[in-house]
């Protein structure tokens, strides 16, 4: 029997608020597991499905990307990602009847939370032009609706091709082939939106855009620091990863304009001592100003060559002079910026004190293996990718690129994130790839590049693009300037979400709009040539496979896989000689593609039928080799940028709550911050507060401020008093997405700038 949903919308403005949590885990984080998932799942599903999360014969969990050890927990999963297990392996249905009951107009009222807690959804789901419900339809005239809009189209530009993280290593690699077959490169992915700014600012570096460390070098570090990222919350499992680093005498500093209950105290409940006393993380924590973070490491940067030159010879190997000789390009060019370096600009840019700064780099120089991982609060500022190529500067000083227990570490957030950008979801591929793609298939792939996010809502708004299919996640909730995203989606011609669950995107749409629903990582996926598994590749670049243990939703589903091959060749028809029905029958078949097409994938098959799956290679980690156009790692000198805040305004970012992963909203609390019963809140120094005349829980519009003279308002947000940094401000996204203008972006990279958003306080 399916489970209920809840029966209202609860209001998201009025949460009760006490102060904050100074430990992450443990006892509570056990109990609020389990109620959530027996809510959803009932006793038995819950135990059946939990243990399979992130085991070697089980399927890999649809939350973070972050990496498992050979040896495994019997619980490997944290809290966030058993709520996401719990979600997608949920009794609850959505049947053509839900849809009979709610009308368009009526969804388009509801919050994100009620839309994903009403459940799976059953069947193809269509909406035609002008009307105001979806009505079931079969999958054969979906993809003749999908085929005829396509095919109507005057250039395959006009279509946009959007993926989700979570999209499996086989689908995206389908899904690309298909979208180059049909003659686009318009990929736009949900990296575009997170860690581009990582991989534009270590491609130039390093010469691959991923991270170069392992888990076992993090267990490895003498120190590690955690700038612009969240554990506690948004990658809990990387609390276990510091704890045994910690208990094996790595340092930890944590950069952040918020203190994060996770880094001051960890819980671990996977331990009767980790439960009762927990261990503490942090050895520095730098409460840095919003987009303080490249005028720290500049700095930092300056005072390790200071040391490297000082004349007691106190400093002597503060910098590896034999690395920086032989594999790096560019040293004097950044020493002499960095020698520009200010403390009292970098004061005033960070919001810290001297003796902190001090004392960081008393750690940094004491360090011999020291591991950098960084997230959002680094990637989405205008100045992203300028920070990261600094943070890359103090790592090669200290020759910390291709030793055990050093390195760059971006932690990625969607399970397969990376392994999409692996398989060629990218609007702008490099020109190898193409041929090796045009080699194996016969085709040819456009060399043009494509639309990233922000470009392809700019082409919808402007007419140049009229279909939008996504595979996967929640494009309207993710995506920056949600009214003229909104306003740009309803031009199109069509718009197609391959989902699970609903989520606001289903209720913005284009004329036309269907909804196809696919099979998740929970699920058994039989297809004509037996059980299939897929493989995703988790943060640090080993690849592993996935197999769901549970029946499927419903009889009407379709894997990934499936909908893309069937939706090519009701596309392409006989005009392509691609195999699209032997794909579908047999996911090794498409693994025998990539074995061909993609370089460190070899023997694909054999190898992801290991249980332990198997590691990509990585040059700068494994050969100190970097494939830089210099033919080494670059040292970058760009000029030291910050947020300036003018009077009587806060730098406002947006976050995500302890019940969220990224748009997906499983409940109203934010347990660590003190936030429980709702999500419209505004979080502000009480400092700033006093100054600007914000009594503790008075009501708020925030007013973003941007050079286009245009404003944009989120109205009615609780105003709680909360230890961030001076002139910061935190509000959950995408709640405050609106406030994000379409053209703040990052330079290089193009990501939205939503950790630097300027607002004003008027009241509500």
């Amino acid at each position: 029997m399916a489970a209920k949903p809840p029966a209202g919308d609860p209001a998201q403005d009025a949460p009760q608020v006490a102060p904050p949590r100074q430990a992450a885990a443990g006892l509570p984080a056990i109990g609020h597991t389990l109620r959530i998932a027996q809510r959803q799942m009932g006793v038995a599903r819950t135990a059946r499905t939990l243990l399979k999360v992130n085991q070697k014969d089980g399927f890999d969990c649809p939350g973070c990307a972050w990496p498992e050890g050979d040896k495994r927990h019997t619980a490997e999963f944290c809290e966030n990602g058993a709520k996401a297990v719990a979600e997608e392996a949920t009794l609850r249905r959505v049947t053509p009847d839900f849809f009979a009951r709610h009308p368009l107009s009526g969804l388009a009222g509801r919050s994100g939370y009620w839309l994903g807690q009403q459940g799976r959804i059953t069947e193809p789901m269509y909406l035609p032009e002008g009307a105001d419900r979806y009505r079931a339809i079969s999958w054969e005239q979906a993809f003749e609706i999908i085929a005829e809009e396509l095919t109507a189209l005057d250039s395959p530009d006009e279509a946009l091709f959007y993926t989700s993280g979570r999209t499996s290593n086989e689908a995206a690699f389908l899904f690309q082939l298909f979208a180059r077959e049909f003659g686009t490169n318009n990929l736009p992915d949900c990296s575009n939106m997170c860690h581009e700014s990582s991989g534009s600012a270590l491609n130039e570096t390093i010469g691959i855009g991923k991270g170069s460390v392992s888990l076992e070098d993090l267990h490895q570090a003498d120190l590690i620091i955690v700038a612009g990222q969240n554990p506690g919350t948004n990658h809990p499992r990387m609390l276990s990863a510091l704890e045994k680093a910690k208990s094996a005498g790595a340092k930890i500093i944590s950069v952040n304009p918020l203190p994060e209950a996770g880094l001051e105290r960890f819980k671990n409940p996977q331990t009767p001592v980790g439960m009762l006393k927990g261990t503490a993380l942090n050895d520095l924590f730098l409460q840095i100003r919003i987009g303080g973070d490249q005028a720290l490491f500049r700095l930092l940067n300056k005072l390790v060559i200071e040391a490297s030159e000082s004349a007691s010879g106190a400093g002597s190997g503060a910098i590896d002079e034999a690395f920086i000789r032989e594999h790096t390009h560019g040293y004097e060019e950044l020493a002499a910026a960095a020698k520009e370096a200010d403390w009292a600009e970098t004061l005033t840019a960070t919001g810290l004190t001297r003796p902190e700064i001090e004392r960081a780099l008393a750690m940094i120089l004491a360090s011999e293996r020291t591991i950098v991982c960084w997230a959002m609060g680094l990637t989405q500022h205008k100045h992203a990718v300028a920070t990261i190529r600094e943070v890359v500067n103090l790592l090669l000083l200290r020759g910390n690129i291709g030793r055990p227990g050093a390195g760059v570490c971006p932690v990625r957030g969607h399970s397969n994130v990376q392994g999409d950008r692996t398989m060629g979801i990218f609007e702008r591929p490099a020109p190898a790839f193409l041929d090796a793609l045009d080699n194996e298939f016969g085709i040819t792939s456009p060399r043009g590049h494509g639309y990233d996010v922000v470009r392809s809502i700019e082409a919808m708004r402007d007419g140049k693009a009229k279909v939008l299919f996504a595979m996967g996640g929640n494009f309207v909730g993710a995506t920056p300037d949600t009214d003229v995203t909104e306003a740009a989606i309803r031009r199109t011609a069509l718009t197609v979400h391959v989902s699970t669950k609903l989520n606001r995107s289903h209720a913005v749409t284009g004329r036309r709009a269907l909804i196809l629903p696919t099979l998740g990582r929970t699920d058994k996926d039989i297809q004509a040539g037996g059980k299939q598994f897929v493989t995703v590749e988790d943060s640090m670049g080993m690849v592993h496979a996935s197999r769901g243990n549970l029946a499927p939703a419903s009889p009407h589903l379709l894997s990934e896989p499936a909908i893309v091959a069937r939706m090519a060749r009701a596309v392409l028809g006989a005009a392509s000689a691609t195999p699209w029905e032997e794909f579908e029958r047999d996911y090794a078949a498409i693994r025998d593609r990539i074995s061909r097409v993609i370089p460190g994938f070899e023997d694909f098959n054999a190898r992801a039928a290991r249980p332990e799956g198997f590691r990509l290679p990585h040059a700068p980690r494994d050969e100190r080799r970097f494939p830089t156009k210099t033919g080494k790692a670059n040292f970058t000198a760009a000029p030291v940028q910050y947020p300036k805040i003018p009077e009587g305004r806060l730098l406002l970012q947006t976050l995500r709550s302890h019940d969220q992963y990224n748009t997906t909203i499983y409940g109203l609390d934010d347990r660590y911050r003190g936030i429980t019963g709702g999500r419209r809140i505004v979080m502000v120094n009480p400092e700033d507060a006093a100054e600007l005349g914000l009594a503790d829980g008075s009501y708020t519009d925030l007013v973003g401020e941007w050079k286009d003279g245009v404003e944009r308002r989120a109205p009615g947000f609780r105003v709680v008093h909360y230890p961030t940094a001076r002139g910061c401000a935190a509000a959950y996204y995408p709640e405050t997405n609106v406030l994000v203008p379409l053209d703040s972006t990052a330079d290089t990279s193009n990501t939205p700038a939503s950790k630097s958003v300027v607002i004003r306080f008027e009241p509500a």
